[in-house]
């Protein structure tokens, strides 16, 4: 049975997802259970990057460093994320820190019906509204920076499988949830800022050069993103 014929197996392909997901809960809890130690010897008030993988494989700090920028930089960020487990662990990826800045990229992989269906969309924007009003109670006078969510490339790869997981994130439905950030951001008096300039062709997709899988980008790639972030640190 190829792929594209595994696919079609609603059955097996509900079991392959629910194995994945599995999969994903107990690396993120390894994730967590570090972030946890580290948290305890971590300095506060500094600045505070979070959210899932594209936030995780963003080497800020490291990039920060290369440019002369001369702060104290945490990730927090762990890949396969969702708003739900976002909100799950959120002291520790999060309000643990104290951070007196926080930059937050979360929400790409609620961007599916398999688990959300056709509300996926609302259960985002609820969780993130969750998100931004925890921050503002708990950390009042913290800095927060909602990230615009990054393009995709839906032809970087022929994967139905992928192809599948990036059914949902299309250029019209990342440009719906980013104006539902941005919305959401004004509302509990943060910032909006979109980090996207630089990273798409004339399609409006994420540029074939940085794409690994259609979602997740090449360090060149962030690069540019902390180029056009860095005003804000």
């Amino acid at each position: 049975m190829t792929l594209e014929e595994l696919m079609k197996d609603k059955e097996l392909g509900a079991r392959i997802g629910q194995m994945m997901q599995e999969r994903a809960r107990k690396e993120q809890a390894v994730k967590v259970r570090n972030f946890k130690v580290l948290n305890a010897h971590a300095k506060k008030g500094q600045i505070l990057f979070t959210g899932s993988s594209l936030m995780e494989q963003f080497s800020v700090a490291e990039i920060a460093a290369s440019a002369g920028v001369n702060k104290i930089i945490y990730n927090r960020g762990i890949g396969g994320t969702t708003t739900d487990d976002f909100l799950r662990e959120i002291d520790t990826v999060l309000l643990d820190l104290a951070p007196a800045k926080v930059f937050l990229n979360i929400g790409t992989n609620d961007m599916t019906d398999r688990i959300y269906g056709e509300k996926w969309m609302e259960h985002l924007m609820a969780n993130y509204e969750k998100i931004l009003k925890t921050a503002k109670e708990r950390i009042p006078e913290a800095e927060l920076y909602c990230m615009a969510y990054y393009p995709t490339n839906h032809h970087v790869i022929d994967d139905p499988f992928a192809k599948a997981m990036l059914k949902e994130r299309t250029k019209e439905n990342i440009a719906r949830c980013n104006a539902g950030v941005k919305a959401l951001a004004e509302k509990y008096g943060y910032r909006y800022i979109d980090c996207n300039k630089g990273l798409t062709d004339e399609t409006g997709e994420q540029r074939i050069e940085f794409a690994i899988d259609g979602v997740h980008m090449y360090a060149d790639a962030y690069e540019i993103v902390f180029d056009n972030l860095k005003q804000y640190l």
